[in-house]
């Protein structure tokens, strides 16, 4: 697949807040066919909305057990082979392990996870978002202040998507601080910092990650490997993850800007087999599928985003061909 960036998808002039220097040309948004499923605004016409609503709470759930035997198989190889070369690529495996965990936090955020919301909310928190250091409940409301208005002033990440494309030495210096842990590190001193807080949700949040992380490593120690815990457990979270978690992020909306058109908001880029096992599993990289109906459950985006192609809402000169063309852009200024 060409690694060239789409002819009419570049770098623009940014604004003085630092945004908008990604933005798509404006020829390109056009509006979908109105004889298809697709509303002006990009989401599924009622009837079809309906039906890719449901959620498949039991293939769901096979997803999430599937996920913790990978993660124990991973874990288990690295003990059998026990070499230093095992153990350092069971680290790197274990990075899109983390990325998996926090995805399927995600789909329970937006309570997509099961049909039953206690058991959405209970998987979302104690075996999804605690062990992996998410708290899950404050994710949910910054993340859905991120839906209501991308780059709106309840923005969470606005400072992850600001100033690009920035140069290649500035993208280089952030991938190796998130490389090297400080990213990581600075992040969970506010979660031990949360345990501390006068508001009880922040309190509640910190001390069920702490409480589920001793679990954790008393599961280690039952193992008879306590010493793996800060190794191939916490050291990937506070290294490869945070890598793979800015690539991603900033491949969704770097260098976009608020609009009511999602196309402005949100990056398209094309899928391959290498990026959905690594950095965007459970179609979390059809974004902007996602973002043109937070609604409706991971394994009904390929259906939205194909007919997003088919309407003409996403043109073939809107999505980039790869990861590495959106990286190299953002990475051009």
């Amino acid at each position: 697949m060409s690694d060239v960036v789409a002819p009419a998808v570049g770098c623009r002039a940014r604004r003085p807040d630092g945004l908008g220097g990604m933005t798509p040309d404006p020829r390109l948004l056009r509006a979908p066919d109105p004889a298809g499923r697709i509303l002006p605004s990009g989401r599924p016409v009622p009837q079809w909305r309906e039906h890719l609503r449901r959620i498949p709470s039991i293939r769901n759930a096979g997803s999430v057990v599937a996920l913790y035997a990978a993660t124990v198989g991973i874990l288990a190889a690295a003990v059998r082979i026990g070499h230093p070369l095992g153990y350092a690529a069971a680290f790197f495996a274990m990075g899109p392990v983390i990325a998996r965990f926090n995805i399927l936090m995600h789909e329970a955020a937006h309570r997509l996870l099961f049909s039953n919301r206690r058991a959405n909310d209970l998987v979302g928190r104690w075996l999804l978002g605690f062990p992996v250091l998410s708290p899950t409940d404050l994710y949910r409301r910054g993340h859905m202040a991120h839906h209501r208005r991308e780059f709106g002033p309840d923005e969470p990440d606005l400072a992850l998507y600001r100033n690009y494309p920035i140069s290649r030495a500035s993208m280089r210096r952030k991938l190796v601080r998130d490389a090297l842990g400080i990213t990581g590190v600075k992040l969970t001193r506010g979660l031990f910092r949360g345990l501390r807080s006068p508001t009880p949700a922040v309190r509640s949040q910190a001390r069920g990650i702490v409480v589920t992380q001793l679990v954790i490593l008393g599961l280690f120690t039952l193992a008879g490997h306590p010493w793996l815990y800060p190794i191939l457990w916490l050291g990937p979270q506070h290294t490869v993850w945070r890598v793979l978690n800015r690539l991603r992020g900033i491949a969704e909306h770097g260098g976009l800007e608020a609009s009511a058109d999602r196309r402005v908001t949100t990056h398209a880029v094309r899928q391959s087999w290498l990026a959905r096992l690594t950095i965007v599993p459970y179609h979390t990289g059809l974004h902007l599928a996602h973002h043109v109906d937070p609604g409706i459950p991971f394994r009904r985006l390929p259906a939205l985003h194909a007919e997003l192609r088919r309407s003409g809402y996403l043109p073939p000169g809107l999505e980039y061909p790869s990861y590495r063309a959106l990286w190299r852009a953002l990475s051009s200024g």
